[in-house]
């Protein structure tokens, strides 16, 4: 069995295990070493967040059984894409398909800021009111759905070999709970990284109460395209110990409760919150 047989015959274990290690390395690491004090504690959101991953979780495998995976099987099998179309070889369609699906990811984001319909989907990922390794899990099942619908089209275009696929969601599985983490990195090593990573630091500043800087630094993964396309910010304006989590729709701590995430999407106005507030970069 070559690495790549092994890598799809094995997918689901891989993912579990990739998560559950990630989550407990993450969850210690901030115990040992939090970037800044959480005044509503683990015992009040945790078990909302990790039960949405569950209900996303299953709610992914009942609606698309073969996922993005499977397509990618699929269009490899009939010769779909721009990587076929083009003979790229094996190594080159890899490695341009998961940075093609960075960039993806991230003007989905944006897209998900800039249409009121789809930010009362998103905003619930933001209506966190503490920002840990649990909040980069938790995203509305709607949500959820409709990004693997993108994503699958993206893969479809693309051609992406379904290594590279399985690859890319699992690193993105990865990143995002390590780039929501509370957790304390020495600042010029922070400094550093965020040339070729999403740190927490860089990725904080778009959890922030402040519509201008809510709409910054969308990246996930690679931050090069905040970079690039004019949506970085350095640093938040409070400071990180400084700076309101959060949303200013939905601040009561009774919100965190599964059932009342789940009704965010159809409750309050969203009228509040374009995504040309950004405000002058800092």
């Amino acid at each position: 069995m070559t690495f790549v047989e092994f890598l799809l015959a094995y997918e689901p274990p891989i993912r579990l295990g990739a998560f559950a290690s990630v989550l407990a390395a993450m969850a210690l690491w901030e115990l040992l070493a939090p970037r800044r004090r959480q005044a509503v504690g683990r015992l009040q959101r945790w078990p909302s967040n990790l039960g949405i991953v569950v209900i996303d979780t299953l709610l992914v495998r009942f609606t698309f059984p073969v996922a993005a995976v499977g397509v990618a099987l699929v269009a490899d099998d009939r010769g779909w894409g721009l990587f076929r179309a083009l003979g790229a070889p094996a190594w080159l369609a890899l490695t341009a398909a998961i940075i093609l699906l960075d960039l993806a990811i991230y003007l989905q984001h944006v897209l998900f800021h800039a249409v009121p319909a789809l930010w009362r989907l998103h905003r619930m990922h933001h209506s966190d009111l503490e920002f840990d390794v649990t909040t980069g899990a938790r995203f509305h099942p709607v949500e959820i759905l409709l990004s693997m619908v993108i994503k699958i089209g993206v893969v479809a275009a693309l051609g992406t070999p379904a290594v590279a696929v399985l690859l890319f969601e699992v690193l993105l599985n990865a990143t995002s709970m390590f780039n929501h983490g509370n957790v304390r990195l020495p600042r010029r090593f922070d400094k550093a990284l965020r040339w070729i990573l999403v740190t927490p630091d860089m990725h904080r500043v778009h959890h922030s109460e402040a519509p201008h800087e809510t709409n910054s630094n969308f990246g996930f993964n690679l931050p090069w395209w905040d970079r690039l396309l004019g949506t970085y910010r350095d640093q938040p304006a409070a400071g990180h110990e400084g700076m309101i989590i959060g949303i200013e729709q939905f601040r009561d701590p009774s919100e965190l409760r599964l059932d009342r995430m789940l009704l965010q999407p159809f409750r309050d106005d969203d009228s509040s919150y374009p995504l040309g507030r950004r405000g002058p970069a800092s």
